[in-house]
């Protein structure tokens, strides 16, 4: 790779010696005439060069010189075109940059050229200059004058055409400059054929414009990338110097700016010139250390940094007759800058990184026409404004080292991201069956949870009917416990012996109760509690009424009273017979209860009557059953009591007057509130009481 970039440098050298040799004998003035007789340069543009006539701090028309060289003859001097009068020797004095002067030159055309339209290109000349081509004004830049401020410098190149009238062509020009620190034609003239010379010139401009329009494209566009991600100063860097080349293009060379902007300042001009190549040492010394990091010293670019600021805040404090004297130091600056840019590049060459021969190969083209370019604009070089063609080069090799250096991170972070993804889709599903196996065992913990409380409930249940059935039995068997114990003590003690037959009997009975009440003390219990099953299954009432009063008929005929169904209209609605959601057998205890409990309350020769009634509240139907005795009846302040466990009411003139446990009702009401029913009872206390049980209908 290192004799590839020697062999490039080599070559670049040599192209330089090449293009800058001449392939034909050099044609000069002599003593202001400058013989064209043999050559046709309508045919062959030439760039013209020799000895002008120099007629020094004076300004003077084709008919003053006339009338001069009629007058005194001829002691014209001569000066070397293209070139400065900046050095010039002058009565044994040399003259100073600033100033004004006349040059002449005659021009002997060749047989062929007498009838060609020809032209005239015109660089740019230090800093404001009139023509005459054969006595004729043919073209005025800027304003010329004999002191700065009679004097409008204006930089522009122009094509003047012209018709020769006879073999001679006299060129007169008046030059002046006090704003430069060199003045005179320092460039060359070309005379060629006016087609063949504008031709060349739009190619000038054509080439100039794209190179221009590449640059500003190419640095706004990594401007724009580094708006957009500011985490790479690279593209910062690259743009600003791309961008800001692409503003000098304009600036020289054909001076596209001028052209596009005819009135655009000349003192703006040439300090953009000036600062945009001050600063682009500095610049592309950050970009370096972007592209290949601690690889340019700390030192380095604080004193790059330090000289950089200074020379540019010279240019924008001074005038251009002062800044302009810096041109040689600026350059020294620029390609010192560069030079250690590419000690490093070679460094880094032989490291291999990445890029770095390109970057190398690239700078030394840049390099070579940008040292060009400064010996052009100190007259030491015949080749042109090389810099922007470098520079081209220069910058399509760094956007495709940028590019390439995207195109590697984008494809590092598809990788990644494709990477990642991967990685992603696995804790997916890795999350996933943790979520599965998670759920799996939430539901597993939430059946045992379930089932333990469950069984918590049940053995809570449990516990509270064990605590109540042991209340039930310490409170309600108390006082028959004593009872028969005092009778089993008078029976001992034999207080009445003629009565222990009796006492005895009272013990049997309340044995027999006591057993009864203990039966009824449980049931009752696990009633509240909810230990009692149902098996719930739709059952027609009717159905249901007449079972049970066929089943009971005979019990409660055999103590006297009389017995009676009684469904009324709910059997005539054969289409629409309440239809209630039951426990059967628990339902018919619950009943059972009632009627129980009018026969025991009802003399003989008494009436108990069942009865059927539909009803509908709030769009619900309900099935009403009453249960109805003869008896004495209830006292209305105590209808709300007798539902309570253990409540008794012996009410007087029962002949069958059997003592009750108080715990029937309380069962009756557990059961039917099971059922979604309520159970209620009406009696003015004396003619008989009714108890209604109300279940609600699912059809």
């Amino acid at each position: 790779m290192l004799y590839i970039a020697a062999a490039v440098v080599v070559g670049l050298v040599a192209s330089y010696a090449v293009i800058s040799a001449s392939d034909s004998p050099k044609i000069e003035s002599k003593e202001g005439i400058l013989d064209l007789t043999h050559v046709h340069v309508s045919k062959n543009p030439l760039k013209l060069q020799g000895e002008w006539a120099f007629y020094w701090q004076e300004l003077l028309s084709p008919e003053d010189i006339q009338i001069r060289s009629v007058r005194e003859g001829n002691q014209d001097r001569w000066i070397s075109i293209p070139g400065s009068w900046l050095g010039y020797r002058l009565d044994g004095q040399q003259l100073n940059g600033t100033g004004f002067a006349t040059f002449r030159v005659v021009i002997e055309l060749s047989e062929q050229d007498r009838n060609e339209r020809l032209a005239l290109r015109l660089p740019t000349i230090f800093h404001a200059y009139k023509l005459w081509v054969n006595g004729e004004l043919l073209e005025e830049v800027g304003v010329v004058g004999q002191d700065k401020s009679g004097v409008t410098p204006h930089l522009e190149t122009k094509l003047v055409f012209f018709q020769p009238e006879n073999d001679r062509v006299e060129l007169v020009m008046q030059v002046a400059n006090f704003h430069h620190k060199r003045g005179g034609i320092t460039k060359y003239i070309e005379l060629g054929g006016s087609d063949l010379l504008a031709v060349r010139t739009n190619l000038r401009i054509a080439a100039e414009m794209f190179i221009t329009a590449s640059l500003l494209v190419i640095g706004v566009y990594h401007l724009l990338l580094f708006i957009l991600r500011r985490k790479d100063r690279a593209p910062l860097y690259f743009g600003l110097f791309t961008l800001l080349f692409g503003i000098r293009s304009l600036l020289v060379g054909e001076l596209l700016l001028t052209q596009l902007w005819p009135a655009f300042p000349w003192g703006l001009q040439f300090k953009l010139e000036y600062l945009i190549l001050c600063s682009s040492g500095y610049i592309i010394t950050k970009y370096f250390d972007c592209i290949f990091p601690n690889y340019v010293s700390r030192w380095f670019q604080l004193g790059s940094r330090i000289v950089t600021s200074a020379f540019c805040i010279v240019v924008a404090v001074t005038p251009a007759l002062i800044y302009t004297k810096l041109l040689l130091m600026i350059g020294v600056m620029v390609v010192f800058h560069m030079i250690y840019l590419m000690v490093g590049l070679a460094r880094v060459a032989t490291q291999r990184m990445e890029g770095a021969l390109i970057f190398l190969l690239v700078s030394v083209v840049a390099l070579v026409t940008v040292i060009n370019d400064f010996l052009y604009y100190n007259e030491w070089s015949l080749i042109g404004n090389t810099s922007p063609l470098g520079l081209l080069v220069f910058t399509i090799a760094q956007m495709i080292l940028l590019s390439l250096r995207f195109t590697r991170a984008a494809s590092n972070e598809e990788r990644n991201a494709r990477e990642l993804q991967d990685v992603n889709n696995k804790l997916i599903e890795l999350n996933m069956n943790l979520e599965r196996t998670v759920q799996e065992r939430t539901q597993a913990l939430s059946a045992a949870h379930d089932d333990l409380r469950t069984s918590y409930d049940r053995l809570l249940h449990s516990e509270q009917g064990r605590k109540k059935l042991l209340a039930y039995i310490t409170h309600d068997l108390r006082m028959p416990l004593s009872s028969m114990l005092g009778y089993v003590e008078a029976v001992q003690d034999r207080v009445k012996p003629e009565r222990n037959e009796q006492y005895l009997k009272y013990i049997q009975e309340n044995t027999i109760r006591i057993n009864r009440m203990i039966e009824e003390l449980s049931f009752l219990s696990h009633l509240e509690t909810g230990q009692v099953s149902y098996r719930m299954e739709p059952v027609h009432v009717i159905h249901f009424l007449r079972g049970f009063f066929e089943q009971y008929e005979l019990v409660v005929r055999d103590a006297g009273l009389h017995f009676m169904l009684d469904i009324g209209d709910a059997e005539d609605q054969r289409l629409n017979l309440p239809i209630v959601e039951m426990d059967a057998p628990r339902l018919e205890q619950a009943l059972f209860n009632l009627v129980s409990n009018a026969m025991k309350f009802t003399s003989r020769g008494g009436l108990v009557r069942i009865a059927l009634a539909v009803d509908e509240v709030d769009d619900t139907r309900y099935a009403i059953i009453s249960v109805q005795d003869s008896g004495t009846g209830i006292p209305s302040d105590q209808l709300k009591q007798i539902f309570d466990r253990n409540y008794k009411y012996d009410r007087p003139g029962v002949e069958n007057g059997i003592e009750g446990s108080g715990l029937g009702l309380a069962i009756c009401r557990e059961i039917v509130q099971a059922h979604r029913g309520t159970v209620r009872a009406e009696s003015d206390g004396t003619t008989g009481s009714v108890f209604y049980v109300s279940l609600p209908c699912v059809l």
